[in-house]
């Protein structure tokens, strides 16, 4: 059997995983952050990955409960941090390592799929807008509340009425209020972000967009978007090869070997 490799994303609403054969995905699943018991079920049975890389930008005690759970497996967990350049990626961050191991495994991810500068957008909980340029240097980016998050910080701090609301041209509830103002706000900075990047780039990104907005929120941009699915697995993916290509490389080109000691 090939050699497996487990990706897991731990975000801060969901846990998603999938199973690599250096081919293909051969198996993929979510569960929501806290749910041990489904992990447990879904990773029971399967085929032992030889190698395990993970992005956890959860609490330290999820780290500890995903750590309990991969024990079952002989391979050690590769923990991701953002690294000042890996992959092709140069990260200009203030503090690099302070940059959060989901984005920069997103922005790998986009830079190995398109490897030209764009837009790199997730949009979960909170949602993240980080620019790439057409060297590979993520330039900065910005931090805003999800859809669900910007919704319930009014509820809760307004005394709004809440409810399931829909996206419409001129609301006329508050649930529908809300929803669209969220919507509005969050394409509205997906936009301006495009518009700064293209300054720099002289062109108009593309935008990498994924997370579970991602359906809502696309028909709602007035910019060139792909939606990809589990981009921070894709770039987990790729971390992993680069790190397995460079230990082989310094095991190859040890002092031992090349003194015959």
């Amino acid at each position: 059997m090939k050699p497996l490799l487990l990706a897991v994303d731990s975000g801060n609403t969901r846990v998603k995983w999938g199973l690599h054969d250096g081919r293909n995905w051969l198996m993929q699943g979510a569960a929501a952050q806290g749910d041990t018991a489904r992990l447990e079920q879904e990773w029971r049975n399967l085929h032992e990955p030889s190698r395990v890389v993970v992005s956890n930008v959860a609490s330290i005690q999820t780290r500890t409960i995903l750590s309990e759970l991969l024990a079952r497996w002989k391979a050690e967990p590769q923990w991701v941090t953002a690294a000042p350049y890996q992959c092709g990626v140069r990260n200009y961050y203030a503090n690099a390592a302070q940059l959060g191991s989901d984005r920069w495994a997103a922005l790998v991810a986009a830079w190995v799929l398109e490897r030209q500068g764009c837009l790199v957008v997730d949009a979960g909980t909170a949602m993240t807008v980080d620019a790439l340029s057409d060297t590979g240097e993520f330039l900065g980016g910005i931090i805003t509340p999800g859809i669900d998050l910007m919704q319930k910080i009014l509820v809760e701090n307004l005394g709004l009425e809440s409810g399931d609301g829909k996206f419409c041209d001129y609301p006329d509830s508050t649930a529908d209020a809300l929803f669209s103002g969220a919507l509005h706000a969050m394409a509205g900075a997906i936009e301006r972000m495009a518009a700064l990047l293209a300054g720099t780039l002289g062109r108009m990104p593309e935008c990498i967009l994924s997370g579970g907005a991602a359906q809502q929120l696309q028909p709602q941009l007035n910019v060139n978007v792909k939606v990809m699915d589990n981009l921070v697995l894709q770039g987990l993916l790729a971390i992993a090869r680069e790190t397995s290509e460079t230990a082989s490389g310094e095991a190859a080109a040890s002092p031992e070997d090349s003194t015959g000691n």
